[in-house]
């Protein structure tokens, strides 16, 4: 039985979609704080929407940053990169928001967000993206 104001998922919404609509940015302390090293996540199944026509866009997103403090939780990552598959964002604003979204979720020394998009109507597209700590 439920309480009046429980409500119960949406039948309709598969477990996945819902997982990634809840899904956030987790991390976790860095096991080598002060020691400078790089992490590289590769994310070849980065899918999106034209503001403009409403096509999809597809690309690899690819992420090396040097950690401080955290360090972004892999299946974290996945989730929320596969949140961006119907929102209609242009290439360089979604480059930048994943970088936003990373400094915010675990301020890095350093990271870079590299954008490559597969070519469409004979267009290659690659943005790239860096963040300093402190400048």
């Amino acid at each position: 039985m439920t309480h009046p104001q429980e409500t119960l998922p949406d039948p309709n919404v598969k477990y996945g979609e819902r997982i990634i609509e809840e899904g956030r940015l987790i991390t976790f302390p860095n096991p080598r704080p002060g020691r400078r090293y790089h992490i590289t996540i590769t994310l070849p199944e980065f899918t999106c929407k034209c503001p403009f026509s409403g096509y999809p866009d597809f690309g690899t997103i690819y992420v090396t940053y040097v950690p401080d403090q955290r360090v972004v939780e892999l299946k974290a990552i996945k989730l929320y990169i596969n949140s961006y598959r119907d929102r209609y964002i242009s290439h360089e604003e979604s480059a930048n928001q994943i970088l936003d979204d990373l400094v915010a979720a675990c301020d890095p020394l350093e990271i870079t967000v590299k954008a490559d998009y597969t070519p469409r109507g004979n267009v290659h597209t690659v943005v790239e993206v860096t963040h300093k700590k402190g400048e």
